[in-house]
């Protein structure tokens, strides 16, 4: 019974995906944050056979017609101030919020896309058993605000592949939307977490009671 309510809940928070990979749409449910982590498959993590080159970024992007990469759509989409798109997308001006370390930017070429949940972790959590064409999709998903994230390129290497047991923002006024968007992803994409992992985001969740997940 429970596995099957689990299963429920992260369909109903599965967003229509991009159409490399066909899935069903639903309608999306949002969760109070402790809700949503109560919601998470619990499983063991395991990176054996994992490279990065398994996940094929950044392709064309969710309009191949644009001539844009996902990196440059995607800087597009969260600039605050839009930059000037030039020839093959090259991107000049422009401004944007690292929401990670509170920092306006100015400079795309500063700036990094994030997974959310990094390509590491989203192998060890169930990727592994995707076929490259899912795991594509993953790399490149815009389907949801908080799959991909413009930060500091200092902030993002900081983070690198660990999950929030390991890593959260410095900036602490952010860790509730920041643990929503991981929770939210992981549950958009059928991820497990390990119990360390759920026990950092349960942690963070007792302060959040205003923070919901869709």
């Amino acid at each position: 019974m429970l596995k099957t309510m689990l299963r429920g809940l992260a369909a109903a928070s599965l967003a229509v995906l991009p159409l490399t990979v066909p899935a069903p749409a639903h309608a999306a449910e949002t969760l109070p944050l402790a809700d949503a982590v109560a919601a998470l498959p619990v499983d063991t993590e395991s990176r054996d056979g994992y490279s990065r080159t398994a996940f094929r970024h950044w392709n064309t992007g969710a309009d191949p017609s644009d001539g844009c990469s996902t990196r440059n759509e995607v800087l597009i989409s969260e600039a605050v101030e839009p930059p000037t798109v030039g020839p093959n997308c090259r991107l000049t001006g422009g401004q944007w919020w690292s929401y990670y370390d509170q920092v306006w930017v100015t400079s795309a070429s500063s700036l990094d896309i994030d997974h959310m949940v990094p390509l590491a972790e989203s192998w060890d959590s169930g990727a592994s058993g995707w076929s490259a064409q899912r795991r594509e999709a993953y790399a490149n998903d815009q389907g949801a605000e908080a799959s991909l994230v413009a930060v500091t390129a200092r902030s993002n290497r900081a983070k690198a592949d660990r999950d929030p047991a390991e890593w959260l923002p410095p900036a602490v006024e952010v860790h509730c939307r920041y643990v929503a968007e991981w929770v939210g992803t992981k549950l958009r994409w059928s991820l497990a977490a390990d119990e360390t992992e759920v026990a950092a985001l349960r942690e963070v969740a007792a302060g959040c009671s205003d923070q919901s997940v869709t």
